[in-house]
């Protein structure tokens, strides 16, 4: 989904990358020559899931995608059909015959039970957590995308299935493609090798333009059908709730809040935070997520990250970038804004995974560190809503579980109230 000017996924598109980790991958598990084939399966087939698919098959020659998975028939068949408009070269090795279009909640076992080596998981964000857990468990090879869930319970849920991986050396690789990318690596660099010198404040910001699922033509007039029931409506317009986005700074200030983990090499320690909903109007399209959250993380050294999301409802100031200070220099990547880079990082991603798979890289497992980024962005905003001080041990005690219990899609599911400091209850 993408906004009017700076989508979720639009900033940066341009840059060669390489691998993040730098263990190399125990030649047991190589699973042959460079070149051999690998079969890739889709789980979630939106814009994201669709244009992933297009990233491997441009990056990696030797993947076919032989499976695809949606909970929509419909949206499983869009994004089928926009396959049909790839390059030739692209085209030939989209393999995804009749039986092997799932659709349904249970969908995803069967792009995992079927013949493929790695799975590509690019649903709603609520989901990430189950279908990670099933694809570890099936010893799968995976592409992640970010966040890695959207409440506590089920991001602790994902980290023991990220310990698993990290035990079976399976491959993980995450949509936080800024671990990809080349400028973000060379000044990770100049950060290891003292030329910054210690990490004394971090600026994150993602400010830009709204995600409105209901510009679809799904909704006409912008309004619910009325044929539709609450799961699915939310499912449909899943930017908009809580429980399967986890709100803009889980959603997409996450790749802010990551890149100032993954610089100073852990998480905050604790957070205080605001915000609120200034021009979201109260109607059920609109959902129960902020529009904007300020947050204060400070971290066990003493230094601190001033997080900053926002999402205008018209265009307006405009601002997706991490600063780093440090007591010798500084990093900065609005210095990027408007530049064009050789390599697209959403390509080189998958690159990098594949080489890890096949050892011809650095093996690369960011499940761990990823999952830490996405509890950090709930713990601020938890902090929000609630206008607590919220620390890292209260945030991985929480016992928040905002998933349905039902997964029918007719059954009743109302949305909680836009949260109110004083009133929402962290629990």
């Amino acid at each position: 989904m993408q906004s009017d000017s700076v989508s979720r996924r639009g900033f940066l598109t341009k840059s060669i990358g390489g691998a993040t980790a730098f263990q190399i991958i125990r030649p047991e598990l190589v699973r042959g020559a460079a070149d051999e084939k690998l079969k890739a399966g889709l789980i979630g087939c939106g814009g994201r899931g669709t244009q992933a698919m297009e990233n491997i098959l441009t990056a990696c020659p030797n993947v076919e995608i032989t499976a695809m998975a949606d909970v929509f028939e419909d949206r499983l068949e869009s994004s089928f059909r926009a396959t049909q408009k790839l390059k030739p070269e692209l085209a030939n090795r989209f393999k995804v015959d009749g039986e092997h279009k799932f659709v349904g909640f249970e969908a995803y076992k069967k792009v995992i039970a079927s013949d493929v080596d790695i799975v590509m998981l690019a649903t709603n964000p609520a989901y990430r957590p189950i279908h990670f857990e099933a694809a570890v468990e099936a010893k799968k090879h995976i592409f992640c995308e970010k966040p890695m869930g959207t409440d506590p319970v089920h991001v602790r849920r994902f980290m023991a299935a990220a310990k698993k991986s990290e035990e079976l050396k399976l491959t993980v690789k995450s949509g936080a493609q800024r671990r990809s990318q080349t400028w973000y690596l060379d000044q990770y660099k100049r950060l290891k090798d003292g030329e910054i010198g210690e990490i004394v404040a971090m600026n994150a910001n993602w400010v830009g333009t709204p995600v409105l699922n209901f510009n679809s033509p799904l909704f006409p007039n912008h309004k619910r059908d009325p044929k539709w029931g609450d799961l699915e409506f939310q499912q449909r317009n899943w930017y908009s709730f809580v429980w399967i986005c986890g709100d803009q700074i889980v959603e997409q200030h996450l790749h802010n809040i990551d890149v100032c983990n993954w610089f100073m090499g852990t998480h905050p320690v604790e957070v205080t935070a605001s915000g609120g909903a200034a021009w979201r109007p109260r109607e059920e399209e609109y959902g129960n997520i902020y529009d904007h959250v300020y947050a204060d993380f400070t971290y066990a050294s003493g230094a601190h990250m001033a997080s900053h999301c926002r999402q205008y409802a018209n265009p307006a100031a405009q601002n997706v970038s991490e600063r780093i200070v440090g007591t010798k220099g500084v990093i900065d990547s609005a210095t990027l804004r408007g530049a064009r880079l050789p390599v697209n990082p959403y390509e080189q991603e998958h690159a990098d995974m594949v080489a890890s798979i096949l050892g011809k890289g650095p093996y690369i497992n960011e499940a761990m560190a990823v999952a830490e980024s996405t509890m950090t962005a709930i713990m601020g905003r938890e902090a929000a809503y609630s206008g607590l001080r919220i620390t890292w041990d209260m945030i991985m005690n929480s016992q928040e579980d905002l998933m349905p219990k039902n997964f029918d899609m007719k059954a009743s599911f109302p949305v909680p109230p836009l949260p109110v400091p004083g009133k929402y209850k962290f629990v």
